[in-house]
């Protein structure tokens, strides 16, 4: 038997239904949209949606009922009054009576011999039993269509609540057109109503006084809902009201969650930012006291570390010095210059540390600088400070009027002067580019941002160093020298100043050679 592979079974999906899952996935993104607020809107409009189409398809049929009753009472009241007109007017007369009658569009009268064709199978409806007649006399019936019978019994024509009731002759009810009874001389012997065929309609009334038909047809209107001006204003008062509650609604309840990111965002970038306003629903202010809480122990263990940091550096001073005054009295000289210079770079590594915990504890008031000018200046000084390498130091920017932002001026130049100083160093030359202001995107949406350039022609960095290079006293081993000098904090300090002033910064190797410094401003 030969041997399976246990990783046979666990073998991934197959490669061919990956896709069409990714797909979907990228098309459900697509279609819906991203933030948490308009996701709510709309299920939130849509579950509106689904209740107004229900409630309103039981009003419409409701409507549509009530219409149709209304519709069928007009048509028995116009009927009536055609039957009432002919019965009234002597027989060598009707045919006149009739021609003069202002019918409207649909609505035919005819004298006729006998019933048409089509009634013969119809509903028969012969006048009451003797018993059944009453002062008040004979009212149409109650819906121009068969009303319902039992089989081998006769059914009069009062209306569906009997010869008492509201629809009878005795009530004014729905079947009383509100014309007035007949009296006993003038009520049909028969009457015959051809079986419904759609919207049009036949009923035929026998003369009492002659073996003539009065045959009438007519059309009932369609039932519509929009016939009633008050409908379409109704629903789109409500649809409106409705879809502006809910965003409002929704703003008022995604607002703490936009103002959460807002805090932790900046939070991000200045550990000292204020505190978030622990107000509003109870989940709300309990959400936001919490994160008062994370960002106070935040900003604790910031301190604590800067002050152990600090605390060390100065206390290293001391005994560094010492160490100095012995090291004089060393007689070989080459050891005595080993162990000096060793002193030395101990003594410039407390020192930058003393230096990154003053900054972290430093505070610089805001001000409006002239970031044009002070870019300038800092390039002027790189050149004097290393005049071998002047002709390679470029300051490059729009000819535009100057570019003016709101920052801490001390600290944002400490932080360009030692990406300044670092290009010099490590690459031979600097470039300097300022790019005009432009709308902000990802983290800086709704925000004029500046971005300038620091480029150099050196080695560059391998790609899993670029962010490990801006952790504290982090050097690279293999692509920079290190007899140039350098503790490892210039990159902790200038990204340090700068998320404090609202930035960011980010290294990329450039290509074929070269390292590029992007840092992102706040106008």
């Amino acid at each position: 038997m030969p041997h399976i592979p246990q990783q046979s079974f666990l073998s991934p999906p197959e490669p061919e239904k990956q896709p069409d899952g990714g797909r979907w996935r990228r098309w459900r993104r697509r279609l819906l949209p991203q933030s948490l607020a308009a996701r709510t809107t709309l299920l939130l409009i849509g579950g509106l949606g689904i209740i107004q189409i229900i409630g309103l398809t039981i009003h419409a049929m409701d409507r549509f009922d009530f219409d149709q009753r209304m519709i069928n009472a007009q048509a028995r009241s116009k009927v009536f009054t055609y039957y009432r007109a002919i019965v009234e007017t002597a027989p060598s007369d009707r045919a006149r009576e009739l021609a003069s009658l202002h019918l409207p569009e649909g609505v035919s009268i005819t004298l006729t011999p006998g019933p048409e064709p089509d009634m013969v199978n119809g509903l028969v409806m012969p006048p009451p039993p003797h018993h059944m007649h009453r002062p008040g006399g004979w009212m149409p019936p109650d819906d121009m269509g068969p009303p319902p019978f039992d089989q081998g019994h006769h059914h009069h024509p009062f209306g569906p609540d009997g010869p008492g009731g509201p629809g009878g002759p005795d009530g004014p009810g729905e079947g009383d057109p509100g014309m007035g009874p007949l009296p006993q001389s003038l009520r049909p012997e028969q009457v015959m109503i051809s079986p419904g065929m759609g919207r049009r309609r036949t009923v035929a009334f026998l003369l009492p006084d002659e073996r003539r038909w009065v045959t009438i047809h007519y059309v009932t209107p369609r039932p519509s809902l929009f016939r009633s001006p008050t409908f379409p204003i109704a629903f789109l008062i409500m649809t409106l009201t409705g879809g502006l509650l809910i965003l409002w609604g929704v703003r008022r309840l995604i607002a703490p969650v936009s103002t959460l990111a807002a805090a932790a965002e900046e939070l991000g970038r200045n550990v000292n930012a204020p505190p978030m306003p622990e107000d509003g629903p109870l989940e709300v202010a309990r959400a936001a006291h919490a994160f008062n809480t994370m960002a106070h122990r935040i900003r604790r263990y910031l301190m604590d570390r800067t002050l152990m940091l600090t605390a060390i550096g100065h206390d290293l001073r001391t005994p560094i010095t010492r160490l100095k005054l012995r090291a004089e009295f060393i007689e070989d000289g080459e050891m005595r210059t080993k162990m000096l210079a060793d002193l030395d770079e101990l003594e410039a590594m407390v020192a930058a540390t003393l230096a990154f915990g003053r900054d972290a504890a430093q505070r610089e008031p805001m001000g409006q600088v002239n970031l044009t000018a002070l870019l300038q200046t800092i390039a002027d000084e790189a050149a004097e400070t290393y005049p071998e390498s002047a002709d390679r130091i470029t300051f490059i920017h729009a000819e535009t009027p100057d570019t003016h932002i709101r920052t801490r001026p001390v600290a944002l130049k400490r932080a360009l002067n030692n990406l300044v100083t670092n290009a010099i160093k490590y690459g031979g030359g600097v470039r300097i580019t300022l790019n005009p202001p432009h709308h902000g995107t990802g983290g800086d949406q709704g925000e004029d941002v500046i971005t300038l350039l620091i480029e150099d022609d050196g080695p560059g960095l391998p790609a899993e160093d670029l962010e490990r290079m801006f952790d504290p006293f982090v050097r690279a081993e293999q692509s920079r020298n290190r007899e140039t000098g350098g503790t490892g904090l210039g990159l902790s300090i200038s990204r340090n100043i700068i998320w404090g002033l609202g930035g960011d910064i980010r290294l990329t190797n450039r290509q074929p050679h070269g390292l590029r410094v992007t840092v992102t401003l706040i106008c």
